[in-house]
């Protein structure tokens, strides 16, 4: 039976503590080279519902009005009224206060508008706005140059023309839109950062994680039951644990609300902001660092691994010990290895004074029960089937290169079988995997993964035998991921 935080808090070495008040802690263009990358491509097909060539021929049209833009700006000097695009391929459209401008606004390559207003006018009446404290009512306020005048977005618009006419400025030259979204922050989830439960007590964030598109993040199972309710590291109302295992497992899964994002990180303190890029599981007497919202950044090495505990609170089994020193509210915190993700710190001994012994449970499992997909920097998630391999690698690649895999050798299946991979190449790019196998005098490829995307699998049922995979950028650069499992 899960017990209450107080009780755990004495029993696993008070990693968790009694809640303190908390301290407050560039867009695609076309190229000359001809084609944008497919993945640019596709994403625009789908996010702004047009068809392909009018894609190719939107980005081709910006790219050469945003070279434009500066000379044309200049030029027209004091009669400029702002350039934007309009249309599924975005006409270049560039507006001034005199007609005489039109043959020079062409010549350019855009189309001329005429209107009332210069940018310089408009700038001075936002200028006016921002110096006047907004009601609650008002949401936004910016330059629209295409409407040649200011939008203010508001779910009052009583309250919104009040503000208006209190800032002195030309209520014509401003235009108030209903509004019903009320803006704010986002916030970001960071492994080793403090959150605080319903229940009073303050545990630390494991790694982002997300079930289906829900996004949320791992942290320790005593730290709170299913159902309990999270604020952040400041105070903002945060999420709700959705998974939770203590004793038998010490691991937790903390879906959370649309305010907070996912960097794919650790907040390594006094190390900085660090990368996850994977979860490849480190051997024991291999370092390993840890944070937590307490003791911060502190690092250590594995000295064994599917330790069992036997807590007061009952046995959990499956934990990884360790030399790193933890205390009070360090509870659920990242515990990493260079940039891959290891697990999240479950209890031990000693203290940060005196050193001591600390338990982490491995990530893999919960990722594994919970149908979780680990987030990892970069912007982009790995594919869902990467998380279930046995072995994680990654690397970079420029356009053209190849690596090969594992750690640029080859390794022996000793018995027939499945060799199953994954890639997660960059978005944008055309990164492709081939598994290769020793055939007496090469390597000869046996299964292979090279459509047009970033993102490839593999599966071989193959005999025993010396096996490789080589990792190839057809095109684009960046990093990648390589997911792989042997027989």
């Amino acid at each position: 039976m899960l017990r209450t935080p107080a009780l755990i808090a004495i029993a696993i070495g008070a990693l968790v503590v009694t809640a303190t008040p908390a301290v407050s802690a560039s867009p695609s263009t076309v190229s000359s080279a001809g084609k944008p990358p497919s993945g640019v491509v596709d994403a625009l097909e789908r996010d702004l519902g047009i068809t392909e060539a009018q894609v190719i021929n939107r980005l081709a049209n910006e790219a050469r009005g945003n070279s434009a833009a500066p000379a044309l700006r200049k030029k027209l000097g004091d009669r400029f009224a702002g350039i934007w695009y309009e249309g599924a391929e975005s006409t270049f459209v560039v507006a001034s206060v005199d007609p005489a401008d039109a043959a020079e606004i062409r010549r350019a390559g855009g189309v001329a508008r005429i209107v009332p207003r210069t940018l310089a006018q408009l700038s001075a009446v936002k200028d006016s706005l921002d110096r006047t404290a907004p009601p609650a009512a008002v949401h936004s306020w910016a330059i629209s140059p295409q409407d040649n005048s200011i939008i203010v977005a508001a779910n009052d618009t009583a309250a919104a023309q009040s503000w208006i006419t209190a800032s002195g400025v030309d209520a014509a030259a401003v235009k108030v839109e209903p509004s019903a979204e009320r803006p704010r922050l986002f916030y970001d989830i960071r492994g080793g950062d403090a959150y605080y439960t319903s229940e009073g007590y303050r545990c630390s964030v494991g790694f982002a994680a997300r079930r289906g598109t829900q996004l949320g993040f791992t942290t320790a199972g005593h730290c709170g039951a299913t159902g309990v309710t999270t604020t952040g590291y400041n105070r903002v109302a945060q999420g709700t644990f959705q998974i939770s295992s203590f004793p038998g497992n010490d691991y937790a899964w903390v879906a959370t609300n649309s305010q907070w994002t996912a960097p794919g990180v650790v907040n390594g303190y006094s190390a900085g902001i660090l990368p996850v890029r994977g979860a490849t599981v480190t051997q024991p007497q291999g370092s390993v660092c840890r944070s937590g919202s307490t003791t911060q950044w502190r690092c250590g090495t594995v000295t064994a691994l599917n330790a069992t505990v036997n807590y007061p609170e009952g046995t959990v089994t499956g934990l990884t010990r360790t030399t790193v020193c933890a205390e009070g509210g360090d509870s659920g915190g990242s515990f990493i290895s260079g940039d891959q993700a290891q697990g999240m710190t479950s209890g031990g001994s000693g203290n940060c004074t005196v050193g001591g012994t600390t338990y982490f449970q491995p990530v893999g499992e919960i990722l594994s029960v919970g149908g979780l997909t680990l987030v990892t920097a970069g912007g982009t998630d790995p594919p869902p089937t990467c998380q279930g391999h046995e072995e994680t690698y990654s690397g970079s690649l420029t356009s053209n290169a190849s690596a090969y895999q594992p750690n640029g050798s080859y390794y022996r299946a000793t018995v027939s079988g499945t060799h199953s991979a994954c890639l997660d190449g960059p978005n944008g790019a055309d990164f492709d995997v081939y598994l290769q196998k020793w055939n007496g005098s090469s390597w000869s490829v046996v299964a292979r993964g090279d459509s047009p995307n970033p993102d490839e699998t593999i599966s071989y049922n193959g005999t025993a035998g010396y096996y490789r995979y080589r990792v190839h950028a057809y095109s684009g650069s960046g990093s990648y991921t390589l997911g792989l499992s042997r027989p």
